[in-house]
């Protein structure tokens, strides 16, 4: 018996399981949004994607009901946090690979989530902006199909990095809550 690979495959169940009861949303559910033809980029492209950012930050950074949450987002301004955001989007719904010519290749959620103080009441506060940034979304108003499918795997992705966070190692950790000392103000 191979001790590792038994435990790793049940810990990567547990951690399906549990974004899943969670989110309502299917591991292969929440990847509907990345198959879609014409892709997302493709439907919106970059202003698109940078528009949901922007809609999505606007609302975060003025979220006066929960000031704890914007405190999650400390570490970065907020012009940051929608490039970062936006360069994700479009490597993962169908654009060229931004998101990991700025990041390197490590570009798992849970692992640049894990220094963060997240847990199932933020995922939900999360999710409540981005689908009110998909609705408000121009471009997106009237694609039932492109909003459905990107709830659906905002709503999975967002527990998932929560649920990951009771299995990640010292090693997989590479986001964090420091500044930036290279950055520009």
């Amino acid at each position: 018996t191979i001790t590792f690979s038994n435990t790793s495959i049940f810990q990567s169940i547990q951690l399906f399981l549990k974004a899943k009861v969670a989110s309502g949303v299917s591991y292969e559910e929440s990847l509907v949004v990345t198959q879609l033809k014409p892709s997302i980029y493709e439907r919106i492209e970059d202003d698109g994607l940078i528009q949901l950012s922007r809609l999505f930050y606007d609302r975060v950074f003025n979220d006066k009901e929960a000031s704890w949450f914007l405190n999650i987002f400390s570490s970065s301004t907020k012009q940051e946090a929608v490039e970062n955001q936006y360069r994700f989007f479009v490597q993962t719904f169908g654009g060229p690979d931004l998101y990991t010519q700025k990041k390197g290749k490590y570009t798992r959620l849970a692992g640049r989530h894990a220094n963060y103080n997240i847990g199932t009441k933020a995922a939900k506060r999360w999710v409540e902006h981005m689908e009110a940034a998909i609705d408000e979304h121009s471009l997106l108003k009237d694609d039932e199909e492109a909003k459905e499918h990107m709830k659906k795997y905002f709503a999975y992705t967002a527990h998932y990095i929560v649920a990951a966070m009771e299995f990640m190692r010292k090693d997989q950790l590479s986001g964090g809550t420091q500044i930036d000392a290279g950055r520009v103000w």
